[in-house]
């Protein structure tokens, strides 16, 4: 069991809300964290076919065998149960009853917003962050990073990251979401999501994509969509405000994991991570999901975008603490240069007092302040929202 940061929050709020429900990716780790932080609570889990059959034909009756409440996990495949927890929890009025988890984010919001409003927390869990990592004692390096991601099993087993995200792919990816879009050519969607892959870090473009799959911008929209719910990909949306200047309004594609878009990619080693053109992209995506992971493990939503302009001046993160906008700069380089600041100041100029400081993040291990910006190592990303 390794230690997750959002244990913490977890508890807190199971103290507060009736239901705490708990999303993510499959293999993030959810049900080993809610069995863990409750062991004395009662658990099953409905991926079990008898219990989903059970659980679907008498909804009433299978909670009746929960009189204290439980842990329900991968709630979305049976999602009228919700109105029953309901109406459970309104009767019992308890605290922490239910602990939900789930990995499809579209089902889930649907049918909570229509059963558990005002009774549920949410929180979402997202693969193991290096700081957790570092915290269980695993320490590598940057491209060991890069091709193995943060799948905790990956490191629990010490499994060859190609090998495990071959699998996760076949098995997850292949299987529930060609389940839910109703892909007739599996081929064709594979190329969809492998061409999605060599367009991390970049601006999305719908036709572009589509012209290379051979389907329309239409249901390359739904297709990403639903990667998304899937907790496949996360787009990272631009920053929008009248700063006199026309802005970019296409959002940006990363993955949830950076391993699975490694794997994708076709990158089988660390020599081959070292020379691959989308290095630099793929070190960008973990920064990003690093800043994610750290937001949802304090309970919070990220308020992360990115900046660009028509002249092509652009920021690579924006995080929106309250008035100010942060702007962070992530470059792959050990070596510090000088013009790595250079767009930073542009925006602390363009917004004034609204940027009082600024972040440049890069794999070199000195770190120090230059002014009003402070140079940090990859690894400590998550020291951005330490004040």
């Amino acid at each position: 069991m390794y230690r997750r940061e959002i244990e913490v929050e977890l508890k807190s709020l199971k103290k507060m809300y009736p239901v705490v429900t708990v999303i993510g990716p499959r293999q993030s780790g959810k049900t080993t964290l809610v069995r863990h932080a409750f062991p004395e609570m009662q658990y099953t889990s409905l991926e079990d076919p008898d219990v989903r059959r059970l659980a679907q034909a008498d909804a009433r009756g299978f909670l009746e065998q929960f009189p204290k409440g439980a842990i329900l996990d991968e709630i979305q495949r049976v999602p009228e149960l919700l109105s029953y927890i309901q109406t459970l929890v309104d009767r019992e009025n308890t605290h922490g009853m239910f602990i939900l988890t789930g990995s499809h984010q579209m089902e889930l919001h649907e049918a909570i917003s229509q059963s558990l409003a005002g009774r549920t927390a949410l929180l979402t869990l997202l693969p193991m962050s290096l700081h957790e990592l570092s915290s269980a004692g695993i320490e590598i390096s940057l491209d060991e990073a890069l091709l193995k991601g943060g799948y905790p099993r990956i490191f629990k087993d010490q499994l060859d990251p190609i090998k495990a995200y071959r699998n996760y792919f076949q098995t997850y990816v292949e299987r529930d979401l060609r389940q839910l879009i109703n892909v007739k050519d599996l081929t064709q969607f594979d190329r969809f999501v492998r061409i999605c892959a060599g367009r991390v870090g970049q601006i999305l473009n719908l036709e572009e994509i589509g012209g290379e799959v051979g389907i329309s911008s239409h249901t390359v929209k739904e297709w990403i969509s639903i990667l998304e719910a899937s907790f496949i990909v996360v787009r990272l949306h631009p920053y929008f405000e009248n700063f006199g200047k026309r802005l970019i309004k296409s959002p940006k594609l990363f993955f949830v994991d950076v391993g699975l878009a490694a794997y994708l990619l076709g990158i089988e080693n660390i020599t081959q991570m070292s020379r691959d053109p989308l290095r630099g992209h793929l070190m960008e995506n973990l920064v990003i999901l690093e800043l994610m992971k750290e937001r949802f493990n304090q309970g919070l939503d990220p308020q992360l975008y990115y900046y660009r302009d028509v002249q092509k001046n652009e920021i690579d993160v924006i995080f929106k603490a309250g008035h100010q906008l942060i702007p962070i700069e992530i470059k792959s380089s050990k070596t510090f240069h000088s013009e790595f600041l250079a767009k930073l100041k542009f925006f602390q100029n363009l917004v004034d007092d609204r940027a009082p400081k600024g972040y440049l993040i890069y794999a070199g291990s000195q770190e120090q302040k230059i002014h009003s910006i402070e140079l940090l190592n990859y690894r400590n990303a998550y020291k951005i929202f330490a004040d």
